[in-house]
């Protein structure tokens, strides 16, 4: 796995592209000055587990024979702000599944995500305590 990285201004603007070159825009989010035209690191990094468990909870479900009409996910990360580096220390993340198959079934496929196959959460949790809750047609489960 490679990226490459390139400023593409005078200012915090990067693009960063993978080796099939599908490519982000990084920013600085803290800039005094200037239009923030991008997405920040960390940004990115809780991009990166919402789409790291998105990819999982679908593919432990279609085992199953199941695909949910709808999945949706809401993360928010909590940093140590005053702190140089600013860690993420929590992240919470709500998972909104749509479909006809069981709470249990959706609970599952989110504790299997996070606790085993997600490498990004796996990644993050030495350091960030992960907490998710699941929803499935609009009730918590």
């Amino acid at each position: 796995m490679n990226v490459s990285l390139e400023r593409i201004n005078e200012d915090y603007l990067f693009e960063v592209s993978n080796s099939e070159g599908k490519s982000v825009l990084l920013d600085n989010k803290s800039k005094t000055h200037g239009e923030v035209q991008g997405i920040s690191p960390m940004e990115l990094l809780l991009m990166g587990i919402a789409g790291c468990s998105s990819i999982d909870i679908i593919a432990i479900l279609n085992k199953q024979k199941i695909n949910p009409s709808s999945l949706k996910m809401d993360v928010k990360g909590h940093r140590h702000e005053n702190q140089v580096p600013a860690l993420f220390y929590q992240i919470d993340i709500n998972i909104y599944l749509e479909g006809r198959f069981s709470p249990e079934k959706a609970k599952r496929a989110a504790k299997l995500s996070f606790e085993k196959y997600c490498s990004v959460s796996k990644t993050l949790e030495s350091t960030a305590k992960i907490n998710h809750k699941v929803y499935l047609n609009g009730t918590e489960v």
